[in-house]
Order: structure tokens, then C-alpha cells, then sequence
């Protein structure tokens, strides 16, 4: 076995997000460094609190450090309590809270572990991009030890919360133009893949045999998020869209990519927060991110089963 890369999650979760956060701690190859959270599926408290239910559930020991409650220039989108509930984690029934959070800042937790860090880091933001944007807008010297910033986020086709914008985008589109222009490696999970790897009821009857307690998890999560995912949007099946980043760590050949000029409209406009694609290299601008463009669903599934497997 190789060096383990070394990860930072900053997510809002959310259950996709928790499942990312399942994902990546048990895995031999990655190196969780922390969790931080943001606003977004859920208010920063009701996020917050999700992440450290997941954490102490599944015994991970890693800090957990609150973030931005609100996006870095506008008033952030209303929460998606549709999708994921009064909690942001409806399903699961959580027993008494006892991990706490760690007290430092999320911003300044990203700064004080990337900089000390003796290899780079990689980034996974899973929300709204406000605290990966504002750390490095408060300390530039980050990106020199950044290896990669590997988002979910975005699409080069059709948004979900607007025609033209995808959610996390769309709830920070500023702070979504710094990371984008921040001069480092991007890879950008867009709702194009992530719409593809629905979680059919065959999938939880899949997980449930596996008989961990991830799995268990996974299926209470799924149960509730399938629910609303098909009274929202029709679906079958909830797309699980946070795990593609992780997905893509464990197993980059799961995920295709392009490499693409990728523009972020600010604009305030009808496609505020649109990740504008330039798919045929229309324009000739250089390409600051590798935009997902295909998915082996299988490989994904399978790779969702090995993760769950890696708990008791």
C-alpha cells in the first residue's frame, strides 16, 4: 500500500454527505485529516450536529469544526428541508450526543492543518463552497500545499435548484468563482454523473444484507431520502451525489473526466451560480478543471459495498 492521501470534508450533511463521510474514513487509502461544515442542506447548527452523530455512531475520531452560517457576499438560498428533513438527516434515530465539536474555526481549521500538513492535501467540499473560498482568501499560502480540490457541485447541463444552477453552486456562487479560480487543480462532480447513480430499492436491499453497522446506516438514511427524492422529482431512486467525490479518490477510473474552462456566472442574473462548461473549447480559455463526465455505475456500487464493509 502506498502513502495514504490525506483528505479534509467540508460538507453540510445532508445524507449523500454522510455516506461521503462513510466512505472515506474506513478506506485504506485515504487519511481523513477532519470534518468541517457549512450551511446549506440544513442550517450550520442542525449540519454541525449531523456530522458529529455520524462520527461518534461509526466511532471515527476525527475533529469536527463549524464553518460559515451563511454564504461570503449574498443571503444564502433557503435549506433543502424538502429533500432532507427538519434535521437534515431524517431517518435515523441518533442516541445521546457526546462528541463534541472542536472549537476552532472551520476556516481556520482548513489554513492550520493544510499548512502544517508535510504533504499536500485534498480538499472535498460536499456543500456550499463558503469556507474552502474564504480560507483561502485569508491565507493564499494554502494553495501551495493543496494537491487537488475535488467538489461536488455544479453542471454542464441543468441545474436543480434554478434551470440554470445546481444547488452548492448556486448557494455561494462568489465564494464557488474563488475556488474556481484559485489556480489549483479542480475536479467538479456535476449533477450530470451524479443524477446517474440512483439508489434503488434494489441497491438498499443490496447494502442491508451486508450487515454492518454502516450499513445499517446507509439503508435508515436511504429509506427516508428515497422518499422525498421521489415525491420532489418522481425519481425511484435518490441520486447519490457527494459519495461521487469520494468515488473518484478511491477508484478514479469509476469517473471520466474532461478538462474544461469552467466560469462561474455571478452575475445576480436569471443563471446566477451556473457553472458555465466550455465543453467544445469554444472560448480557448484555459482549462481550470476537470469536469466529470461519465460514471461507471457498477464500479460505484461496488465501491459504496466495500466502504460499508470496512465497519463492524
Amino acid at each position: 500500500m502506498g502513502k495514504k492521501r490525506k483528505i479534509i470534508i467540508d460538507c453540510d450533511p445532508g445524507h449523500d454527505d454522510a455516506v461521503a463521510i462513510m466512505m472515506a474514513a474506513r478506506n485504506p487509502g485515504l487519511e481523513l485529516l477532519g470534518i468541517t461544515t457549512v450551511r446549506g442542506n440544513q442550517s450550520l447548527d442542525k449540519v454541525t450536529n449531523n456530522a458529529l452523530n455520524i462520527c461518534q455512531y461509526l466511532d471515527i475520531n476525527v475533529p469536527v469544526c463549524k464553518g460559515l452560517s451563511n454564504a461570503i457576499v449574498r443571503q444564502s438560498p433557503p435549506v433543502e428541508d424538502r429533500i432532507h428533513g427538519d434535521s437534515g438527516l431524517d431517518g435515523p434515530i441518533f442516541g445521546l450526543l457526546t462528541k463534541q465539536v472542536d472549537q476552532r474555526h472551520a476556516v481556520d481549521f482548513i489554513i492550520e492543518t493544510v499548512l502544517k500538513s508535510d504533504e499536500p492535501v485534498t480538499l472535498v467540499p460536499t456543500g456550499p463552497l463558503s469556507n474552502i473560498a474564504m480560507a483561502i482568501r485569508k491565507e493564499p499560502k494554502i494553495l501551495n500545499n493543496i494537491e487537488e480540490i475535488v467538489l461536488m457541485g455544479g453542471s454542464y447541463q441543468h441545474g436543480n435548484v434554478t434551470p440554470a444552477a445546481e444547488f452548492n453552486i448556486y448557494a455561494d456562487a462568489e465564494a464557488a468563482y474563488v475556488v474556481f479560480t484559485c489556480g489549483r487543480p479542480v475536479v467538479m462532480m456535476g449533477l450530470d454523473i451524479t443524477r446517474q447513480v440512483l439508489c434503488y430499492p434494489e441497491i438498499v436491499g443490496r447494502m442491508s444484507g451486508i450487515g454492518t453497522k454502516a450499513a445499517k446506516l446507509f439503508v435508515e438514511m436511504m429509506k427516508f431520502y428515497c422518499m422525498t427524492q421521489k415525491r420532489i422529482f418522481g425519481w425511484e431512486g435518490g441520486p447519490l451525489h457527494d459519495p461521487t467525490t469520494i468515488a473518484y479518490l478511491i477508484d478514479p477510473s469509476c469517473i471520466e473526466t474532461r478538462a474544461m474552462h469552467t466560469e462561474i456566472d455571478i452575475s445576480g442574473g436569471p443563471s446566477h451560480g451556473r457553472t458555465n462548461c466550455d465543453i467544445f473549447n469554444l472560448t480557448g480559455k484555459e482549462k481550470n478543471a476537470k469536469v466529470a463526465v461519465k460514471i461507471n455505475v457498477e464500479r460505484f456500487w461496488d465501491i459504496v459495498e466495500e466502504s460499508l464493509k470496512l465497519y463492524d
